[in-house]
């Protein structure tokens, strides 16, 4: 079982209101409903939205729900929280619809404590709130952070910083990328999208001059996939790497009947043997390699060039990597 509680926050009472927030737990649950090919990943996912006085998210229907979320022995506990953000001395805290000035709102340190206390196997915290890095850091002890095990904090921005809103009820620049990365910005190539992987995705896409950096902290012993996206290559081709290239450092031999097109005047002439069939279906997968960066040609440009005068084709680094993986079985 896979559990979510999405929440986004316009509306406040007394603190200034905001735009997006509620666009944003929209689509954050809309991506993380179901996988790229419409299976059912996290099962139904709780949304709480606040849009106006007579659709509010309180403070206490805040922390029951949290507690409600991390309470069960699931596979996965994901918290998303778009709103206001506080810290003070203390710590940090979310701030609810019915909160009047910041630290009334529900600390970081309760919602932590659910998680801690959690049976699921994974819980997964993400906030596009302001000053959210202050999560499951220790009061008073200069940003030592205290994750236990099987917790993921990702968050919009540093304790320092705020993190800012799309306008005018557009995403946030923060959720606008988690969402990229989970419709397969992100993915590796199998599809899985982690919470490592979303991070470098945010983080390399803000840039060193983004005015916001996220903030990653896990204590993980397992792989843990948020979503399965499109793979950018098919599952059977990609088993195909321990096949096609046996052993580390092996260079796949080439020659012109591996290269199905000719032109008039290769086709006239006879040194150039004809395409064969078994081959060309080979030469396929070896060019969607390179497509994914697998595989690079040696000695020539293209992989074209590399047929058509029996050059040859190595794996790249990251060919290497995936070629052990499925000759482990671990893919």
């Amino acid at each position: 079982m896979r559990k979510a509680l999405i929440v986004g926050i316009d509306y406040y009472h007394d603190l200034k209101p905001l735009s997006g927030c509620v666009t944003d737990a929209d689509a954050v649950a809309g991506v993380l409903g179901r996988n790229a090919d419409g299976t059912t990943n996290f099962t139904t996912p709780k949304v709480l939205t606040a849009t106006s006085v007579s659709n509010i998210v309180t403070r206490r229907a805040l922390r029951d729900s949290i507690e409600a979320l991390f309470k069960d022995d699931s596979e996965i506990a994901l918290l998303y929280f778009a709103g206001h953000g506080y810290v003070d001395a203390t710590g940090g805290f979310l701030c609810a619809s019915d909160c009047r000035d910041g630290d009334d709102g529900l600390a970081l340190t309760e919602v932590m404590a659910f998680a801690k206390e959690s049976k699921a196997k994974n819980k997964i915290i993400i906030l596009d709130s302001c000053h959210g890095g202050i999560a499951g850091n220790k009061a008073a002890k200069g940003g030592l952070a205290e994750i236990s095990d099987g917790m993921t904090l990702l968050t919009a921005s540093t304790a320092d910083q705020y993190s800012f809103e799309g306008g005018n009820g557009a995403p946030g620049v923060f959720t606008n990328l988690l969402v990229d990365a989970l419709n397969g910005a992100a993915a590796n190539l199998v599809g899985d999208v982690t919470p490592g992987s979303v991070y470098a995705h945010i983080d390399q896409s803000l840039g060193p001059w983004g005015g916001q950096r996220p903030v990653f902290k896990t204590n993980v012993k397992s792989f843990v996939s948020l979503r399965k996206a499109a793979p950018p290559i098919a599952l059977q081709e990609l088993l195909q790497l321990a096949t096609l290239f046996p052993e580390p450092g092996f260079n796949f031999a080439l020659d012109p009947s591996y290269e199905p097109e000719r032109s008039q005047e290769q086709l006239n002439d006879p040194s150039i043997p004809p395409p064969d069939p078994a081959k060309n279906a080979i030469f396929k997968v070896l060019q969607n390699f390179v497509k994914v960066n697998l595989v690079r040609p040696v000695g020539a440009p293209h992989m074209w060039h590399a047929a058509i005068y029996s050059k040859s084709c190595e794996l790249t680094v990251l060919g290497e990597h995936y070629r052990r993986l499925v000759a482990d079985k671990l893919i």
